[in-house]
């Protein structure tokens, strides 16, 4: 199996306080696992990181992660957010800060 690093990616602009943090991370789980986003077995979510309104997904193959990459518009949906919500969704790299800052 790849590596963590290359099956991971970064997600920014999850809506922040708006539901539990467990809540949100399985919104999350939910919304990479389906095919129409380009989704598939998620291994883990990272979620709340350090960082506001960002979280980690982990895929069980890498081969996800380059197609979650190739979709252009990801919006988190669910019945219990009042309204949608663009994500951007990055590669993972070890330098995280120095990705995060330029948001």
């Amino acid at each position: 199996r790849a590596a963590k690093s290359t099956r991971t990616v970064v997600i920014a602009g999850v809506p922040d306080g708006l539901l539990q943090d467990d809540v949100m991370a399985d919104i999350l789980t939910i919304h990479f696992q389906r095919s129409r986003n380009n989704g598939g077995d998620v291994e883990e979510v990272t979620y709340p990181t350090g960082n506001k309104g960002v979280a980690y997904i982990t895929f069980e193959d890498q081969e996800v992660v380059e197609s979650v990459l190739k979709k252009e518009d990801h919006r988190l949906e669910d019945k219990r957010l009042s309204q949608s919500y663009p994500l951007r969704v990055t590669p993972y790299c070890e330098k995280v800060s120095s990705s995060i800052s330029h948001l």
